[in-house]
């Protein structure tokens, strides 16, 4: 009995001893992550004691609405848990949670992360100074996060951290220089066709300066690793210095490949550096994702029947231009109202493209700036979208109402890349032009009483038909005179042939206005358009006979005086006179017969 007890005595004496040699801390429980709320770790974050270390974290906004003014932030009240310890040995004992940070004047300063969109994430991070004095082991840190729209929460993250060897390892890690990717930003986004362009947050995550910066974009020809059409010699963007803790943006501009899928797509990124500025080049490697929508993978889709799947139904509900009347040539600004006219089915994605009309492969709205595509990331059931875009119309188009298509991509929770087109009718309208010709008047003097012939022409110089077109004369010394030409075809004429009255002497220079005036398409009588001529109107000439002193009586044969004597030539000339009336009068006649003519062969074709 006393062999076995001494025995059994020495083995808990063996294990004792092996509990000893084990550091306690790494005995000690992490805190489960499943229970945060905000925040989360791909690499649970490693540092040596005296050493910087950051906290790469990826806080998620899992609500349906959007977080504002976020900020993150290490829990001060962590401080008040001590360390307890009997020496300064590696391995000393310590009581509950360790605050494993030096406090300094800023480590409980707040991060500002801004705004997390309702269904994103983005990338945020805290560094901090560990003691020295802790030993080896996880520590949980508590991080507050707090914001609009946010209840606040102290979610936990566990760290791992080792005992540096001596002080030059501990200054030989002070002196590497880190890079990180993406802090504090959104995945980019992008839909094909359109150029995507993005930003890259750039950080020093070191308490040096780098010089003399290259960052390099890593190339692909395979479209399933890189989606980007690879159109410069080189994607290398190069940064002079950049201090410790400071933050550059990489800014970007790229083209989708046609080919590419829609999806998450990692693309590395070398930086070459030198951390003096006569120092040798040194290389590090990150990686950035970017998310591209275009085509779904054929094997994801699957085969199905278009009729077994709900889809939502996108329609426009109004549509409005400014100015309201579009005319060929001028500038118009579209809005369309589109609404998902569904009672429960949701479309995300979207992808709205115009399309013009063409007419002889000719677009008959054009856009002089911007795009004519429009991507809407959701829209859910009943609900609208405003869609401006500015257009100019052809001047060569015709007047009439031409069609704008509107061509619908979008997902629906059982239908991916629904595709659909709506189309709107856009009236343009041509000006109407007009201008006259020669006015010939026949005599272009005459008495009250007396008429004079009106001639001239009205030609169509614009590109649409002028109705019931009407000269209208009007002046002080003529009775108003109204004359009908009828419809002018474009590029063709019509004449105006009208008989003018003298109603009264001219009492000033004899210009007499003419007002001509046509309707459109729809009975809309347009504003006169003013011409002028020149007519002359005399006082009546009353003639005075002398019949002698005696009706009965007739005078005595006398030598004849006065005029009398010129009798013979003047009975002559008013026969020469009248023969010259009447050819002018035969010719008139002529002239207005033909012309009446024609004007009836016109209306016949009209």
């Amino acid at each position: 009995m006393k062999k076995r007890g001494r025995s059994g005595i020495v083995w808990l004496l063996v294990v004792i001893t092996i509990l000893s040699c084990l550091p306690l801390s790494s005995l000690a429980a992490q805190y489960g992550m499943q229970k945060n709320k905000y925040l989360d770790v791909k690499k649970t974050p490693t540092g040596k004691t005296g050493q910087k270390i950051t906290l790469n974290m990826v806080l998620t906004n899992d609500d349906n609405q959007d977080y504002t003014d976020v900020k993150i932030y290490f829990d001060d009240s962590a401080v008040d848990s001590e360390f307890d310890s009997e020496s300064d040995e590696e391995g000393s004992r310590y009581t509950g949670d360790v605050f494993p940070f030096e406090v300094t004047s800023d480590i409980f300063n707040p991060v500002r992360v801004g705004t997390v969109r309702a269904g994103t994430s983005k990338n945020v991070s805290l560094s901090a100074r560990l003691r020295r004095d802790i030993p080896e082991g996880y520590y949980s840190v508590p991080v507050i996060v707090n914001g609009e729209g946010m209840s606040g929460s102290t979610d936990w993250i566990n760290i791992w951290v080792s005992k540096a060897t001596d002080t030059t390892e501990t200054d030989k890690d002070e002196g590497t220089i880190r890079f990180e990717l993406g802090e504090n930003q959104n995945t980019p986004y992008g839909t094909y066709p359109e150029v995507m362009n993005f930003s890259l947050n750039l950080r020093n995550a070191s308490n040096i300066t780098a010089f003399d910066i290259n960052v390099r974009m890593g190339l692909s020809e395979d479209s399933t690793k890189f989606p980007f059409d690879i159109n410069d010699g080189n994607y290398i963007r190069h940064i002079d210095r950049l201090g410790g803790g400071e933050v550059v943006t990489v800014p970007y501009s790229m083209a989708i490949r046609k080919e590419v899928y829609s999806g998450y797509y990692p693309i590395t990124y070398t930086i070459e550096y030198r951390d003096s500025s006569d120092g040798d080049i040194q290389k590090a490697e990150e990686v950035f994702y970017v998310r591209v929508q275009n085509k779904e993978k054929e094997e994801e889709m699957g085969d199905f029947d278009v009729n077994d799947r709900t889809k939502a139904r996108i329609i426009v509900d109004t549509f409005q231009t400014i100015p309201e009347t579009i005319y060929a040539g001028e500038d118009f600004e579209l809005i369309l109202s589109m609404k998902n006219a569904s009672e429960n089915v949701t479309a995300s994605n979207i992808l709205f493209t115009l399309d013009s009309e063409k007419v002889s492969d000719s677009a008959v709205f054009t856009t002089d700036a911007g795009s004519s595509s429009f991507v809407v990331n959701t829209l859910g059931a009943g609900q609208t979208t405003e869609l401006r875009v500015r257009l100019r119309a052809g001047a060569w188009a015709e007047q009439r109402t031409y069609a704008i298509t509107i061509n619908e991509k979008y997902d629906s929770p059982e239908f991916k890349n629904a595709e659909e087109k709506v189309t709107v009718d856009i009236p343009v309208k041509q000006m109407s032009r007009l201008n006259t010709g020669t006015i010939d008047i026949m005599p272009d003097s005459i008495s009250v009483g007396s008429e004079t012939n009106v001639m001239f022409p009205i030609n169509n110089t614009g590109r649409v038909l002028l109705y019931n077109v009407m000269a209208t004369f009007e002046g002080d010394s003529i009775q108003k005179t109204d004359s009908y030409v009828g419809n002018i075809k474009p590029g063709e004429s019509q004449s105006v042939d009208a008989m003018i009255t003298g109603a009264a002497p001219t009492m000033d220079d004899g210009k007499i206005k003419i007002l001509i005036t046509y309707e459109d398409e729809n009975g809309v009588v347009s504003d006169p358009i003013e011409k002028e001529m020149i007519l002359m109107v005399t006082e009546p000439m009353d003639p005075d006979f002398d019949m002698g002193d005696d009706m009965g009586e007739f005078p005595v044969d006398a030598e004849p005086t006065g005029i009398q004597k010129y009798s013979n030539y003047i009975i002559a000339g008013a026969i020469a006179a009248l023969v010259v009336v009447i050819i002018v009068i035969v010719v008139v006649v002529k002239k207005r017969k033909k012309r009446k003519a024609e004007e009836e062969d016109i209306g016949d074709e009209i």
